[in-house]
């Protein structure tokens, strides 16, 4: 039996696409390692969002092909965004690799891994508008107490700086029954916490049932038995409705925790982005949020740099994240992307520069977020535990709050036994700029 080592890189969206694929292939006369040693298939499901993740899956791609050219293995196969982009490039510079998979071909991993161990170089590249994989069993690789769930394909925004249009096309939803079979298989396999995603949640359904369908699937979502928690991510702040305000603030089992990325709190920038939204109708958002779902969570992303950003756009931001006083905030320098409107502008921000205001945006981030993490202190809060922390009696745990991978953990102090997946209520005792302390809560 060959063993197959998974690399899956880049965003949860892309690790579904991996589950997909290990799900397909179980059962298939292969068998799965975590180590690259005992490997004789790889496959490396890839990104190219930005340069530091372009980087990254090439040189993922370069390590394993030399275990091929070496050997070691048997099949090297590049999967995902960087393959349906650079597939030509991949081709011509790296002759190690056996089978290429585009992002709306990972039906053809089987066969691909086939071909490739019988000494064929074959492609697999669809177009990128091929419809969405539906109904494909998955093999949950994030400890199965929690699993994405991934509610659409593609983007219609055509943002200035982003690639991922032209890697995986246009927005194309996942039929809502197919969604709620995939949801109750995970949950009863074990998984408490769904979290959606797709390049942007918000507009789910508009290509299938001519409107925004995102409440309607939530609430569907809530009625699965044995699922406790909902969290949505990636909502573009213009398509955020009434509906999915009250839906959230109505429905238990929603965490009361968005994903908005805005990207900048700068105009000029905004429009130069080719975003929909502007200041004014930000702040005027997030104070609806606010009003109506007090102990709400909000995240964001910020670009710093973009193309003709002036001390003064940066000022414009800084000051908007002052007033704002996001709960999670990250700040990624602005990556120059071939194939985009941005890459061509004028005006481009030096590396140094755009380092230098992403760390002043992060060191106000820190005092915001010091403030309300001690301002939790006192409150009795729900949380999942995820490991132990060796030889210790501390156990690392989320609350409503944290995203898996992106936020940060409520370290629990107890000497009960606890398993992965176990709901505790707690009460928090201590915190730091990201994260908290607590005990158990004795009612």
């Amino acid at each position: 039996m060959k063993k197959i080592v998974f690399v899956s890189l880049g965003c949860d969206k892309n690790l579904v696409d991996t589950e997909m694929m290990l799900g397909m292939l179980e059962g298939n006369q292969y068998s799965f390692t975590d180590d690259e040693n005992e490997a004789d298939v790889a496959v490396v499901n890839t990104c190219c969002f930005i340069g530091d993740a372009k980087e990254e899956s090439i040189q993922t791609i370069l390590e394993l092909a030399k275990r091929r050219a070496d050997g070691q293995l048997q099949a090297l196969v590049v999967c995902g965004c960087l393959a349906q982009r650079y597939s030509k490039e991949i081709r011509e510079e790296i002759p190690e690799v056996d089978a290429i998979v585009g992002t709306t071909a990972i039906k053809s991993i089987a066969e691909a891994i086939e071909k490739a161990l019988q000494g064929k170089q074959e492609d697999y590249l669809t177009g990128i508008d091929a419809p969405v994989v539906t109904n494909q069993k998955r093999v949950v690789t994030t400890g199965g107490h929690f699993a994405y769930l991934k509610i659409a394909e593609g983007c219609n925004k055509r943002c200035t700086y982003c690639v991922i249009p032209k890697v995986r096309g246009s927005y194309r939803s996942v039929p809502m029954d197919s969604l709620i079979k995939e949801a109750e298989e995970l949950v009863a396999g074990g998984v408490k916490e769904l979290i959606l995603v797709a390049q942007e949640t918000t507009l789910y359904g508009v290509d299938l049932y001519g409107k925004k369908s995102l409440p309607e699937l939530l609430r569907r979502l809530c009625k699965i038995n044995g699922l406790v928690w909902v969290r949505i991510l990636y909502c573009y702040p213009e398509e955020i409705t009434d509906e999915l305000i009250e839906t959230m603030a109505t429905e238990e089992k929603i965490c009361h925790y968005l994903d908005i990325p805005i990207q900048s709190g700068a105009d000029e920038v905004l429009k130069r982005m080719g975003r929909r939204t502007n200041r004014e109708e930000l702040t005027a958002l997030l104070a609806k949020l606010r009003a109506r779902i007090p102990d709400i969570c909000l995240r964001t992303t910020l670009i710093s740099g973009f193309p003709g950003e002036t001390r003064r756009d940066f000022i414009e931001t800084y000051n908007f994240v002052d007033e704002m006083e996001f709960d999670r905030l990250g700040v990624f320098t602005y990556s120059r992307e071939e194939d985009t409107p941005a890459a061509q502008m004028e005006h481009q921000v030096t590396e140094r520069t755009k380092k230098k205001r992403r760390d002043e945006l992060m060191e106000l981030q820190q005092e915001i977020s010091l403030e309300k993490t001690r301002g939790m202190i006192g409150r009795v809060l729900l949380v999942m535990v995820e490991g132990k922390v060796a030889d210790e009696d501390t156990y690392v745990t989320r609350t409503y709050r944290d995203a898996p991978n992106v936020d940060g953990y409520l370290f629990l102090n107890t000497s009960a036994t606890l398993m992965t997946g176990d709901l505790v209520k707690v009460l928090v005792t201590d915190a730091n700029e990201y994260d908290l302390m607590g005990e158990i809560y004795h009612e």
